[in-house]
C-alpha cells in the first residue's frame, strides 16, 4: 500500500512540475506574440485542469489575437453548457462580438451578464473585474451596484465602485464611496489620506470631500473618523485658522494630551501662519499646565513663532522687539538659564545684537552661555561664532579669528568647520588681506555645504576681477571697508565710504557693486522705494556684471513681500531662472515663481 501511495505521489509531483514547465512556456509564447503557440498551450492546460480561469482566459485572447473570432465563440460557447453560472464568460462573449463590430449583440450579451449574476460575492467581483479589465466601467458599475441589491450591504463593493468613478472622473461619488469603504476604521486613516493626496486635485475636490464628510458626521456622529478628516482637509487647504477650531474640539473631546494642537501649530508656523501658531501654542499653554509634556516646548515654540512674526514683517517697530525680548527674558526666569535653555539663550542674545544694537549685551549673554558645564558641543560651537560675529561688529578683529579659528579646529568636516573657515577668510576680506581670503575662498569652492560654496566662489570671482585691475587694491581696500561697516551696522558711514569710492574712482568697475551695497543699505534701514531703486539700476544698466543677478533676486522678493505686487514677482522670477539660468539664485528663483502661480511644491 505505501508502494502505491509512494508511486502515485510521484506521479502527481512530476505532473504538476511538467505543468508548470508548460504554464511558462505558453506565456512566453503569448509574451513573444506567438499567438499559435501560446493558444495550442492555453488550451492543453485549461483542459488538464477542469476549468481554469486564468489558462482559458489566455487561451481565448490568443484566438482574438489571431482573429480566430469562430473558434473562439464556439469554445466559450461549449464551456457555457458546462458551466452557465460562470457570467464572466458572457463578457469574453460580448467582448468577442465586438472585435467583429457586432456591437448590438455585444451590448445584449453584456446585459445577459448582469442578468443572471447570482447571489454570490466571489462571481460579482469575478464579473466585475472582467468588465474593467476591458475599460467598460459602465457595466462593471451595474455589476457591483446590483451587487449591493443582491447582498443587500454597499460596503462589500464600495471599494470597487469608488475606484470605478475614480476612472469615470466623478470625483463626488468616488470620495462617497472611498469614505463608505474605510469610514469606521481608524486603523486606516492614514491610508485614506494617503489616497485623497494622490486623487484629489485642488481646493474644489477638498471641498467636495469636506461636504461628505460633514453629512456622514451627521448620520454618525460618534465616529471620529470624521472630525479627523475634517481637520486634515483643512491643512491641507491650509486654513489653518479652521483646522486649529477641529483640533482644540478634539483636543477636549478625547482629553488628549495637546499633542494634536501641537503639531498642527507646527505646520501652521512652517507655513507662516504665524497668528494661528500662536493661538495653538497659547492654547496649550493655558489649558494644560506645568505638567504637561508639551507646556515647555510650546513656550518655546511661541517665542519662535512671535519672533518670526516679527522679523518676517518689512514694517515691525522696535516695540515689538523689545516686548519680544521682555518674553525671552520671562521664558529664561521662569525655565532658568542652563544647557535646557541653551537655544533660547542664543536666541536672546542674536535679538540683542542684530536687531535691538546691543552687541555689549549679546556678548556678555553668549559669554556666560560657552561657559555651561556639559553643554552640548554644537550648541556651544554656534555660540562661539555668534559671539565672534558680534565681536567683529565692536570692531574687535582679534577675538573674532580667535573664535573662528577655535570652531574651525574642533570641527575640521561638515557645515560647522566650513562656516567658521568662511567666516574668517571672510575678516580677512574685511581688512584687506585679500590673497590670503582668495586663498581660503579657494579652497571653501569644494565646500559639502551649497551655499558657503556658492558664496565662497562668488567673493573669489569679485576679488580676482577687481584685484587684477589695480595691484594697489585701492577701490577694493574702500569696498571691502564698507561691507565690513555694513556688517557693524554702520550705515552712514558706509554710504559715505562708498561715495568716495566713486568719487575717488569714476567709472571704475565697482559701480554696479556700490550701487547694489546701497541698495542692501537702504533695504536694511526699511527705505523701499529708494532700495527697489537702485537695484533697479543695476538690473537695466548691469545685468552682465556679478551683480546682475543678486539685484534681480532681491528686487523679486521685495515685490513679493514689501510691495505685494505679486504678478510683478512673477515677472522677475521668471526672468532670473530664465535669462540667468547659471546663477545661484535659478533654483530658489523657479520654486518662488511656482508657488507664487499656485502650484503645489
Amino acid at each position: 500500500m505505501k508502494q502505491v501511495l509512494l508511486f502515485i505521489f510521484l506521479l502527481t509531483s512530476s505532473m504538476s512540475l511538467f505543468s508548470q514547465k508548460e504554464a511558462k512556456l505558453a506565456q512566453y509564447y503569448y509574451q513573444s506574440g506567438e499567438y499559435e503557440k501560446s493558444g495550442q498551450l492555453y488550451k492543453k492546460l485549461s483542459d488538464q485542469n477542469g476549468y481554469n480561469d486564468y489558462y482559458f482566459g489566455r487561451f481565448i485572447e490568443s484566438l482574438l489575437a489571431l482573429e480566430e473570432y469562430a473558434t473562439a465563440e464556439a469554445a466559450i460557447n461549449s464551456q457555457l453548457k458546462k458551466m452557465p453560472s460562470t457570467v464572466q464568460l458572457y463578457v469574453a462573449l460580448g467582448n468577442i462580438y465586438e472585435r467583429q463590430a457586432e456591437l448590438e449583440r455585444a451590448d445584449e450579451t453584456y446585459i445577459l451578464a448582469i442578468s443572471k449574476l447570482p447571489n454570490n460575492r466571489g462571481q460579482i467581483n469575478s464579473l466585475g473585474n472582467s468588465f474593467t479589465r476591458l475599460n467598460k466601467f459602465d457595466y462593471a458599475l451595474k455589476v457591483y451596484e446590483k451587487g449591493v441589491e443582491l447582498l443587500k450591504d454597499e460596503s462589500l463593493f464600495a471599494y470597487n465602485l469608488s475606484d470605478l468613478y475614480r476612472r469615470k472622473g466623478e470625483t463626488e461619488k468616488m470620495i462617497h464611496y472611498y469614505l463608505r469603504s474605510h469610514m469606521a476604521d481608524m486603523s486606516r486613516i492614514t491610508s485614506v489620506q494617503n489616497h485623497f493626496n494622490r486623487y484629489l486635485y485642488g481646493e474644489d475636490e477638498y471641498e467636495i470631500l469636506r461636504s461628505k464628510l460633514y453629512e456622514f458626521l451627521q448620520n454618525d456622529p460618534e465616529n471620529i473618523f470624521f472630525p479627523e478628516m475634517i481637520q486634515w482637509v483643512f491643512i491641507q487647504n491650509k486654513e489653518y485658522s479652521k483646522a486649529l477650531r477641529q483640533a482644540r474640539a478634539l483636543d477636549m473631546r478625547l482629553s488628549e494630551n495637546g499633542n494634536r494642537v501641537f503639531r498642527m501649530a507646527q505646520i501652521a508656523s512652517n507655513d507662516k501662519d504665524y497668528d494661528t501658531a500662536i493661538k495653538a501654542f497659547s492654547y496649550i499653554i493655558e489649558n494644560k499646565g506645568q505638567a504637561n509634556s508639551f507646556y515647555i516646548d510650546a513656550k518655546k515654540e511661541l517665542l519662535k513663532t512671535k519672533r518670526k512674526k516679527i522679523i518676517q514683517d518689512p514694517f515691525h517697530s522696535k516695540e515689538s522687539l523689545i516686548d519680544l525680548k521682555t518674553e525671552y527674558v520671562k521664558f529664561l526666569d521662569e525655565f532658568g538659564r542652563n544647557n535646557r535653555t541653551a537655544l533660547i539663550i542664543s536666541a536672546l542674545a542674536e535679538l540683542e545684537a542684530l536687531y535691538l544694537s546691543n552687541t555689549t549685551a549679546a556678548i556678555s549673554i553668549l559669554k556666560n552661555l560657552i561657559e555651561f558645564k556639559g553643554l552640548n558641543k554644537i550648541i556651544q560651537a554656534n555660540a562661539k561664532l555668534s559671539l565672534a560675529d558680534y565681536y567683529l561688529i565692536q570692531g574687535e578683529n582679534w577675538e573674532s579669528t580667535l573664535l573662528y579659528s577655535q570652531v574651525d579646529k574642533s570641527f575640521r568636516e561638515g557645515y560647522l568647520g566650513e562656516n567658521a573657515r568662511y567666516k574668517n577668510a571672510k575678516l580677512s576680506y574685511y581688512i584687506g588681506d585679500f590673497e590670503w581670503a582668495q586663498e581660503q575662498f579657494g579652497i571653501l569652492k569644494s565646500a559639502t555645504t551649497k551655499l558657503i560654496s556658492n558664496d565662497a566662489i562668488e567673493l573669489s570671482v569679485f576679488i580676482m576681477d577687481n584685484a587684477n585691475l589695480d595691484t594697489t587694491y585701492a577701490p577694493l581696500k574702500m569696498y571691502a571697508e564698507a561691507e565690513l561697516l555694513v556688517f557693524q551696522n554702520k550705515f552712514e558711514e558706509a554710504k559715505n565710504k562708498l561715495d568716495d569710492l566713486v568719487t575717488k574712482f569714476p567709472g571704475h568697475t565697482l559701480q554696479d557693486d556700490v550701487l547694489y551695497s546701497k541698495g542692501l543699505i537702504d533695504l536694511n534701514q526699511k527705505n523701499y522705494d529708494s532700495a527697489a531703486s537702485y537695484f533697479e539700476i543695476v538690473v537695466k544698466n548691469h545685468s552682465e556684471e556679478i551683480r546682475g543677478d543678486n539685484a534681480l533676486f532681491k528686487l523679486a522678493q521685495m515685490q513679493e513681500t514689501v510691495f505685494e505686487d505679486i504678478e510683478k514677482a512673477k515677472e522677475l522670477y521668471q526672468r532670473l531662472f530664465i535669462d540667468f539660468t547659471d546663477s545661484t539664485f535659478a533654483i530658489e528663483a523657479r520654486k518662488r515663481y511656482r508657488i507664487l502661480r499656485g502650484d503645489d511644491i
